[in-house]
């Protein structure tokens, strides 16, 4: 059955705090949608609670229609995968290593990797570009070559549900391109509804099927790219004076246009 995941009336936060109230989201296979807002306003929250790193305050998540909550920790990851902005620190480990770590739903706490994983691992970094590197030292590499490494992990945990944390941040320009084409070609060619943060507005319309916008302690707006990004609802956002954000629209779905060329 196809994958996917729904997010109903869930309450997050930290400790007993909850920093969002009624969260309704769903994504469907070969889905992407992108969560935006400003820093601060939860799209993190939100993400680390489906993962678990957080805990619920309320309301269900569910993967393929189960209740995550009823669900073991094997299947639980074998649902979805995730690539978060904490950065990792392996010790004496290749990027293939990494990768493979990827595979642990499947191959169990000894991490016998049998052909058919060794294939996952193969496909995934040569879907991101990473083949040249798959021997070196994962802590002697570049930022745009580790997130690349992080994404193809998740690619190869054959997942039908992807959470990214804000995938793009601190990369140079190509790289951003590099990983939003990777995360476009996954979602059409196997398949996965990938769920995002992230801050490049410029990027959303490129990537984005639907988007949805937070502001105060709310899903503000949901909608598509062209429903959400407007002047009114990025002042709302983002705190903007008025009138600025028509501006900053203007200039921005002029250069998406261009980035869907590149992508």
């Amino acid at each position: 059955m196809d994958k996917s995941i729904q997010l109903s009336e869930l309450n997050v936060g930290y400790g007993q705090t909850v920093v969002l109230n009624d969260v309704n989201i769903s994504v469907a296979p070969g889905e992407i949608v992108c969560l935006i807002g400003a820093n601060g306003a939860g799209k993190s929250t939100v993400l680390k609670t489906i993962t678990g790193q957080l805990k619920k305050l309320g309301g269900v998540v569910y993967l393929d229609g189960n209740d995550k909550d009823a669900m073991t920790e094997s299947d639980v990851a074998k649902s979805v995968s995730m690539v978060m902005t904490e950065r990792i620190h392996p010790e004496l480990m290749t990027c293939f290593d990494v990768v493979a770590t990827g595979r642990y739903p499947y191959t169990g706490r000894l991490g016998f990797l049998e052909d058919s994983d060794k294939s996952a691992i193969y496909e995934a970094i040569e879907m991101v570009g990473a083949s040249e590197i798959i021997n070196k030292d994962f802590s002697k590499i570049s930022d745009g070559q580790r997130q690349r490494i992080m994404l193809a992990r998740a690619i190869c945990q054959d997942a039908g549900v992807m959470v990214l944390d804000e995938p793009t941040s601190f990369l140079d320009l190509q790289y951003k391109l590099d990983i939003l084409g990777v995360i476009k070609r996954m979602a059409a060619t196997k398949n996965v509804a990938v769920l995002m943060s992230i801050h490049e507005l410029e990027f959303v319309p490129a990537i984005a099927d639907k988007v949805i916008g937070i502001a105060g302690d709310e899903v503000y707006v949901a909608g598509t790219p062209e429903e959400v990004l407007t002047g009114e609802n990025l002042e709302k956002m983002y705190g903007m004076k008025p009138g600025s954000g028509d501006v900053i629209c203007s200039g921005l779905w002029n250069y998406s246009t261009s980035i869907k060329r590149l992508l």
